[in-house]
């Protein structure tokens, strides 16, 4: 079992800050029939552990000076809105004999064939689960293999996924977890913006060329003595303005 150790935690308030910059992430610990117990963990060292166990494995948290060791998981991790480092960490004890509710990440491995020969694009539907198990059997993770994936009309579902005895995925059978897509959905989807401009250039091109049929036409069906008039009034102007 993964392991993490632990000290007592006496700076509160804006104290904290100095921690952080020495390297040191405040925790707290807390679980049913027990107080809450202020905790600090080395920074380095919780990263470590926490990439190693996720959210849903149990660590034993082993508190300096004491000899009872903390079967714990790690609740909730509190990150630096810019540097996305940690800043606080929750650690929760549970009942080891009471089924609890986790979240677990869904791992797709290999390389599917409609993808490897078909030119498709897999596309994962599902990210996480949540399940339901003793605290001692919760997985960190449930993986599944993508070489199944031959056509496009084949997909993994909820129900494809496998999982330890006592452990309930809950979620409907039937989701689709992961499927490959066609190229040419790709390909129709860059297309369409472009066909719907030039479709707009036309409808302009085809309305300008209408207007100038019309006038040309109008220009045309004027009498002889209409633009015989017009065309003197024009010369009337032209000599005015002279």
């Amino acid at each position: 079992m993964i392991s993490l150790t632990a000290k007592i935690r006496k700076t509160i308030g804006k104290k904290i800050k100095a921690l952080l910059k020495e390297g040191v992430l405040p925790a707290v610990l807390y679980g049913p029939g027990m107080k809450t117990v202020s905790l600090e963990v080395d920074l380095k060292d919780f990263e470590k552990t926490f990439k190693e166990a996720g959210r849903s494995s149990l660590i034993s948290l082993e508190t300096e000076g004491k000899k009872e060791k903390n079967l714990t998981l790690i609740q909730s991790v509190q990150r630096h809105p810019l540097t996305g480092k940690p800043i606080h960490v929750d650690f929760y004890q549970p009942n080891l004999k009471e089924k609890i509710e986790a979240r677990v990440p869904i791992i797709l491995d290999g390389e599917a064939p409609a993808v490897k020969d078909l030119g498709g694009t897999l596309v994962k539907t599902i990210s996480e689960v949540n399940v339901k198990a003793l605290p001692q059997n919760l997985p960190k993770e449930i993986r599944i293999s993508v070489e199944g994936l031959k056509t496009f009309e084949d997909n993994i579902f909820i129900k494809d996924l496998k999982t330890g005895e006592g452990i309930e995925i809950l979620k409907k059978p039937e989701e689709i977890v992961a499927m490959v897509t066609p190229p040419e959905k790709v390909e129709e989807e860059l297309a369409k913006p472009i066909e719907e401009k030039v479709e707009d250039v036309e409808k302009v091109g085809e309305k300008k060329e209408e207007g100038e049929k019309v006038e040309k036409e109008e220009e045309e069906k004027k009498p002889s003595s209409a633009k015989v008039q017009e065309s003197k009034e024009e010369k009337s102007k032209e000599e005015k303005a002279k």
